[in-house]
């Protein structure tokens, strides 16, 4: 019989295990940093690109003009659009038939249409309806429907939609027994509805408003077939009269990528505030957590 050896333990000891070095990572990593770095040499020393009128342009009154109306349009329409959202979300939800037949038809108009065509149609209102009348009081379709009215119509409708089944999602994540809860202690369900209930499914709805957002950035650039002088509207009518097409499209690529990112950063911030509550806690803890208050677990 051999006698005990205490480097046989020391053998077995997961703690003293060698980690094996990662070549095919690093290799891969490699070949993936040497690639990136040859196309952005490439685009670099490309004329084509023509990078100095890029940077002449950049900054240019006319570009800074059209970047102001697409951020005031994004804001816009995505303030009117969350705002109806909850309202159609709500009515969604309604145990009144005739308001959740009405959102429901309203989201399913206005999600299964393009924006683009949405837009025209609100751009030609006039063609409809030369005039608008309410009551006594009449006013000219093309004196109420301009661009900028058509273009945050058109938005802010569409975004309704969108934000409507978001909403109804977030709110139909929140265990039921929340409202029960806050019923059985007199809350009214509107209370219940803003104290309770959406600061609980703001978790479910912030990372794809964050998405809608980003997509309301892009999706301004369709104003400019209706004449609303956003950011691409704006080089459009620069390259017109110096026929610099692709440096011109470069700088609202830039421009839009900026201000994406920006967004990008800040929906991860706002993400993890809404995900603080969740941070450690194992499976059990945050089934715990999402239980309504006085709820008593079975398993105790």
């Amino acid at each position: 019989m051999s006698g005990f050896n205490p480097s046989d333990d020391a053998l077995r000891d997961v703690k003293l295990a060698h980690v094996p070095f990662p070549l095919a990572r690093v290799a891969l990593w490699a070949v993936t940093l040497a690639v990136g770095l040859g196309f952005a040499y490439i685009v670099a020393i490309n004329p084509n690109f023509g990078w100095p009128v890029v940077a002449q342009y950049f900054f240019d009154p006319t570009v800074m003009q059209g970047l102001s109306v697409t951020l005031g349009l994004t804001v816009v329409a995505m303030i009117i659009g969350v705002v109806l959202g909850l309202i159609l979300a709500i009515a969604r939800m309604s145990q009144d038939r005739l308001a959740s037949s009405l959102a429901g038809l309203f989201i399913w108009f206005f999600r299964g249409t393009p924006l683009l065509v949405q837009l025209i149609f609100w751009y030609n209102m006039s063609t409809l309806f030369p005039r608008i009348s309410i009551g006594i009081a009449s006013w000219n379709t093309n004196d109420l429907i301009t661009p900028l009215t058509a273009a945050i119509v058109g938005l802010a409708l569409n975004e309704a939609a969108y934000m409507a089944e978001i909403i109804r999602g977030g709110l139909l994540s929140v265990d039921k027994g929340q409202a029960e809860t806050a019923q059985a202690f007199g809350m009214t369900k509107a209370r219940a509805l803003r104290r309770i209930i959406i600061p609980q499914a703001m978790k479910s709805i912030v990372p794809p408003t964050g998405n809608q957002l980003i997509s309301m950035i892009k999706a301004t650039s369709l104003v400019s077939v209706i004449a609303m002088a956003d950011l691409l509207y704006s080089v459009q009518s620069i390259y017109n009269r110096t026929f610099e097409i692709i440096p011109l499209l470069l700088v609202a690529v830039l421009w839009y990528l900026l201000i994406t990112s920006i967004l990008n950063i800040g929906q991860s911030a706002i993400e993890r505030y809404y995900s603080r509550g969740d941070r450690g806690l194992t499976p059990d803890k945050k089934k715990e957590s999402s239980m309504p208050a006085g709820a008593v677990d079975e398993r105790a």
